[in-house]
């Protein structure tokens, strides 16, 4: 998995109601977009993180 500043995460629930946690890749501390990913989800907690199979990375948009 690869990523840049700006992509976004979508983790998504492993239980039947439990919610999808989106955040943004804010640093990226591995060799070439490589994780592990320091990451700032919607509600401002920001975690370090390798993103497992549970999650789905969205490439920033670019206008």
């Amino acid at each position: 998995m690869k990523a840049t500043v700006g992509d976004r995460v979508h983790i998504k629930g492993r239980i039947v109601g439990m919610k999808e946690h989106i955040g943004e890749i804010i640093e990226i501390r591995g060799a070439e977009g490589e994780p592990p990913y320091v990451v700032r989800f919607d509600d401002g907690h920001e975690t370090l993180m390798y993103p497992g199979p549970d999650c789905l990375l969205v490439p920033r948009a670019t206008d």
